[in-house]
């Protein structure tokens, strides 16, 4: 636990969290264009989200401790890599390298480990690593600009770098040795279904699309935030400050998971999470002002994306159960994270066709309300049928089979 807290927290700020407060000067110091800078960083995502699903079963397989080194190690190579570019193709090579490298070092096979080792408290583990990790940005975005000043784009992605290396490689190898076993398949479960059955089961398809239209609209919604409350009125170091207690309010978001698990089921919880998601975001486009309630609604909206991202995290082990987390997870995640990489561009592409940031939010409001749509249209677990209340205990074991 303590090993990915830390690693977490430095993948996400080298890898992530960095970049936008880098583009700027990359683009000024090479004379590639900020579109095209932008461009690489999307297709290392998107490369990420591909590698996701190889990822996965190699996990599943052999275990964290050499994916997430070896992630750790390509990682490194890549940032080092993106500050050695002397060509755009070059720059583009190295951050298609780190996305592949990213699914070695997020999210998602960290949550793997975790369902894995942690079982039945999955929950309390989950939470706890995604509560470290959200302290990222808070850390590298500042640390990032300090460097940048003297040390130019390069220079700190060298840092960086090595930053990456001597935390993260020896802490994957070093502090993820627990022996990986598969959990038991749950008790009310005749066997554990194939993967290529859940992966084509109804309850599958309809939840990842649901997840991925409230991963796309929330991503989209983040990254044009500043754009649409600069236009409300409020002046561009109020909006970032907004943006940044969108932070704090995804910390207060997770604290608040372990008590929404104990009284929705998975599905009930996954439509409530994503209905709020899509409230919260036509919020943010209608309210014309002040700034008081336009930065309390920043917080919420920040508040919304972190029980989803604990949501989503444990939603895969809820319905078909921890025994095949990592391979089923990592199919799961990969359009959720091909989202994530397309928001930005394609919600400047929807703000330009509608013609202003606030019709752009009252669109992803509706995308995030046809995902809870779908979400709601989904069966429940195995488990959880025939009960009209909530999930029960957080981190008690799904069925591994959907009947």
């Amino acid at each position: 636990m303590a090993a990915l807290c830390v690693t977490e927290i430095v993948s996400y700020g080298v890898i992530y969290y960095a970049f936008p407060v880098l583009a700027g000067q990359i683009a000024a110091g090479t004379g590639w264009s900020r579109t095209a800078v932008t461009a690489a960083y999307s297709a290392g995502n998107l490369a990420g989200a591909l590698a996701g699903v190889p990822a996965g079963r190699f996990l599943q397989r052999h275990g964290p401790r050499p994916m997430m080194t070896a992630g750790s190690v390509l990682g490194a190579l890549s940032v080092a890599g993106m500050a050695l570019a002397t060509s755009y193709a070059w720059f583009l090579a190295a951050w298609l390298a780190a996305g592949v490298a990213s699914a070695g070092l997020f999210y998602p096979p960290a949550f793997a480990a975790l369902t894995g080792w942690y079982g039945p408290r999955r929950v309390q583990a989950l939470t706890a690593l995604t509560l470290a990790a959200g302290f990222a940005s808070t850390i590298f975005a500042p640390l990032t600009s300090a460097l940048a000043g003297p040390l130019g784009w390069r220079g700190t992605y060298l840092v960086l770098a090595a930053v990456l290396a001597a935390v993260t490689i020896p802490a994957h190898a070093l502090g993820l040795r627990l022996p990986w076993t598969q959990p038991p398949p749950g008790p009310a479960a005749a066997g554990p279904l194939p993967d290529r059955q859940v992966l084509a089961s109804r309850p599958f398809l309809l939840l990842v699309t649901a997840a991925t239209l409230c991963a796309f609209a929330q991503y989209a919604a983040l990254v044009n935030l500043v754009p649409l409350l600069t236009g409300r009125g409020l002046s561009p170091g109020l909006a970032a400050w907004a943006l940044g207690l969108g932070g704090a309010g995804q910390v207060a978001g997770r604290l608040c998971y372990r008590a929404l698990a104990s009284r929705l089921g998975a599905r009930g919880r996954t439509v409530a999470i994503i209905a709020a998601g899509a409230t919260v975001t036509l919020l943010l486009g209608l309210l014309p002002g002040p700034a008081a309630p336009l930065v309390a609604a920043s917080v919420l909206a920040g508040a919304v994306r972190g029980v989803f991202t604990l949501t989503e995290a444990t939603l895969v082990a809820d319905y078909w159960g921890s025994g095949r987390y990592a391979a089923v997870n990592g199919v799961f995640n990969a359009p959720l994270t091909a989202a994530g990489a397309l928001a930005p561009s394609a919600g400047a592409a929807i703000a330009a066709a509608t013609g202003s940031y606030p019709a752009l939010f009252a669109v992803l409001a509706g995308a995030a309300a046809a995902g809870a749509g779908l979400a709601a249209a989904a069966p429940r677990p195995a488990g959880q049928r025939g009960r009209s209340g909530g999930g029960g205990q957080p981190g008690r074991e799904a069925p591994d089979a959907i009947g």
